[in-house]
Formats: C-alpha cells, structure tokens, sequence
C-alpha cells in the first residue's frame, strides 16, 4: 500500500534528491525539490595556513564535529603533503567527536576520542567536557560550511584558545527558493519538510525573520505541515527554532527518514 499518497513532500537538501524523490514516490507521495542548503566553496589558502599551523605548533585538544569535514582536512593535509604528520599529531593529542559518522571516521584512522557526545548533539559534547580542565590549552576546531559560536563561546569561557578549521563555507540559497517555500508553507500547499541539516533549518528561519514570518511558519508546522529531521543536531535546530512536533527516526537515514514519516501518517489514520 502507497502509504505517502496524495502527500507533497518537500526535499530541504540538495545532494542526493534524486534517490530521496524515488523514496517518496514508491511510498506515493510527489517530491518536490526546495534546496536551502546553499552551495558550498573552498577556501584553499586558508585551510593550507590551518593544516601548517596544526602541525607546527602544539596542540591539546582536537574536537572534530562531522565525519566529512574531518575528510577533508585530511585531503587538504595530503596535497600539501602533511597527512602523516597531521595524522600523528592528532593520535598526540586528546580527541573529542560529535556525531557517529565522525567516530567512525576516526576509528578509521586508529584514532579513538577522549570525549564524546551522549546524543549525538553539540550539547551532548558540552556534557563530556563537564569534568575537563581547558583553561590555557590550545584547541583545534573542525567546523563544516558554518561557523558554531554556541561551541567556540563554551570552550573559550573555559579558558582554551580555539583555533577554528573551516574549509568549507556555505552560500545562502536562491532567495526564490525561499520564498516559494515559505508560501507553500504558509497557504498550507505542502504536507511535510524533509530537513537532512541543521543549515537548512537557520536559512529557513532567517528568511523567515527578514520577512517577518516566523510566527505563520511555526504555525504551519503545528498544523498541517510536518517538519522531518533526519537526525538529532537537524531536531535540535527545529527546536531552538521553535518548532514542537517533529518526525525523527531512529535511524540518521534518507530512507529511515521517509519510513518514519510514513509510520507516522499511518498511526493518524488508525
């Protein structure tokens, strides 16, 4: 039985649409593509002077908090020829992960982390911090297409001098984009929001707050709409945001997260 017929379903990503529009048409339900995500560019020079610094000076603590950020600094450690030594100098150090496709990244690299999160969530690693003396030590950051002030404001308010990796920036996305969600929201045309990143979530909401509609998305998604997030930090963002009700599967998976949502239109209809 085609559990998601007749839904709209709306694709917040921009990588993998194509296999996350086959998921919701098998399940009957019509995609539609709305990328908040943004692009995303390199920044070449400021990475090689990161990577240099990491290997020359020394450094306490690295906290790496995506699994494809921590990949990249590598890739960008390996053109200049330093992979190794970062490598080493990071097994040298103290280690703190968010997220499991960061630890299992790392455990690729025979590297296990000191701290970790209890759920997945940045807050989760302020908890593993809890007992951990940071004044004065040198600490190396590992962000992915945005700054995290809320991380970078807890560690320097316990002393350490942080030191922020940011190869990848993001681009806010196509104003129209936006727009047209923010429309189909509000007159109640789309049925739920598939959200695969906490970005795409703060885009939506800036948006929202430069025009002045915050208050009609929150209500949009406290009646028909139904806001999905396909992991833990994604929820966290929908929740600082405002948003109450959510679908959240278990597992962080395009699919799973098309599965949850199809269970949770079949316990309203029961």
């Amino acid at each position: 039985m085609e559990k998601l017929i007749g839904k709209k379903i709306v694709i917040a990503g921009s990588r993998k649409t194509e296999e996350m529009s086959v998921l919701i048409e098998k399940q009957g339900g019509t995609p539609l593509v709305r990328p908040l995500q943004g692009l995303l560019y390199f920044d070449e020079s400021v990475i090689q002077n990161e990577l240099l610094f990491c290997v020359q000076q020394h450094v306490d603590w690295f906290i790496f908090t995506t699994g494809i950020g921590t990949e990249t600094l590598l890739e960008g450690a390996d053109r200049l020829g330093i992979r190794a030594d970062l490598i080493d100098v990071i097994q040298a150090a103290n280690v703190a992960a968010r997220g499991y496709k960061t630890y299992a990244f790392l455990k690729k690299l025979n590297i296990k982390p000191d701290v970790v999160d209890e759920d997945g969530t940045t807050h989760g690693l302020f908890n593993g911090f809890a007992s951990i003396d940071l004044k004065g030590k040198q600490v190396v950051v590992q962000l992915h297409g945005e700054l995290q002030p809320e991380l970078v404001h807890f560690l320097e308010d316990r002393g350490a001098q942080v030191i922020q990796l940011l190869p990848y920036r993001h681009i806010e996305p196509e104003t129209t984009v936006l727009e047209t969600l923010s429309l189909e929201l509000i007159t109640g045309e789309v049925d739920a929001v598939c959200f695969t990143t906490a970005v795409q979530v703060r885009y939506l909401f800036d948006y929202a707050r430069r025009t002045g509609e915050v208050e009609r998305i929150l209500q949009a998604f406290s009646n028909r709409a139904r806001a999905v997030a396909i992991g833990k930090v994604t929820a966290e963002a929908l929740r600082k945001e405002g948003v109450a009700r959510m679908v959240v599967p278990e597992t962080e998976r395009m699919g799973a997260m098309i599965i949850e949502l199809v269970k949770h239109y079949e316990e309203l209809s029961s």
